[in-house]
């Protein structure tokens, strides 16, 4: 099929197409990079298939600030996917409900690219669709890097990675006994300013502190659960980024004071706490003005919903 192809909704399936993916927090302290986790928070993405143009309807999280049009990331994706996948561009009808908060460190934008591409999956004959594999390297060539998206598509906890060339997302275990608290304030914080507020190089020291937290989260969230607090200690990026993030690292240090395993989830500027124990009480640490609310471990990443 050419690329100036006008497709008719023949082409495409038929109806409604609507899939649910979850939020995700990356990093977990030490994981800078490598570690994700999917939330049991989902942004739910709904697309048809019409003659053409575009029309574009959001509610929830984003509804006043995101763009209704062509620029509108989810969107933006699905055309890629649609070219990725030889089939030309529909006109198309959707429809997002967000709950994922935006540029929050809960993976806003990983949620909108899987989901995206998830969606434009679903609506092309089965004979050009491409596999989870391809899914995945798409989704970490638009976004940058790996730690969200992976979570996203496979859910549970994943440890994954790009080298430039290849990505590899492998799902680890994360016993049932784990859940989250997240405390989210109510400005956010781009990744860009995150990420621009981290030295180039770092000591031989740090990295391999950092290295064996790493290694020791795999195995608390695995089952090891009394090395939660200890794995989540972070020598690599945390502490550059409090000058953009002060009340979020005050909130990490007054938790971990308490025994809490407390970090930033993702670029930040979100608070998240992992627990194997009740998680009544943490509620109550919440700053004036932020939400907070627990969280279970999504285990099954983007699906699509069956109406």
């Amino acid at each position: 099929m050419s690329q100036d192809h006008v497709p008719s909704s023949a082409d495409f399936v038929r109806g409604q197409v609507t899939v649910q993916v979850p939020a995700t927090s990356a990093n977990l302290g030490p994981g800078f990079d490598c570690l994700g986790l999917a939330l049991d928070l989902h942004d739910r993405l709904t697309a048809e298939i019409v003659d053409s143009g575009l029309q574009v309807e959001i509610s929830g999280e984003g509804a006043d600030s995101l763009p209704h049009d062509e620029t509108h990331l989810v969107v933006r994706v699905m055309r890629r996917a649609f070219d990725e996948m030889g089939v030309g561009q529909p006109g198309l009808r959707v429809r997002f409900e967000n709950a994922v908060p935006q540029a929050r460190g809960l993976g806003s934008s990983s949620a909108a690219i899987v989901g995206g591409l998830a969606l434009a999956r679903a609506l092309v004959p089965e004979k050009h669709r491409f596999d989870d594999v391809a899914l995945l390297d798409l989704a970490t060539a638009i976004e940058g890097h790996p730690d969200n998206v992976a979570p996203a598509l496979l859910g549970g906890f994943v440890v994954c990675g790009h080298d430039g060339t290849a990505t590899w997302a492998v799902q680890a275990p994360v016993a049932a006994a784990v859940s989250t608290v997240v405390f989210v304030p109510t400005e956010g914080l781009s990744t860009e300013v995150a990420r621009g507020l981290l030295p180039p190089d770092v000591s031989h020291a740090a990295a391999a502190a950092n290295s064996g937290r790493t290694a020791l989260l795999v195995a608390a969230l695995g089952g090891a659960t009394d090395e939660l607090f200890r794995a989540t200690e972070d020598f690599l990026h945390q502490r550059f980024r409090a000058s953009a993030m002060p009340a979020s690292l005050d909130l990490v240090d007054a938790l971990r004071a308490d025994g809490h395993a407390a970090v930033v989830s993702g670029a930040g500027p979100t608070v998240l706490v992992l627990t194997a124990d009740d998680r009544g009480d943490l509620l109550d640490r919440r700053p004036a003005g932020w939400s907070a609310y627990p969280l279970a471990i999504d285990r099954a990443g983007v699906r699509t919903v069956v109406s």
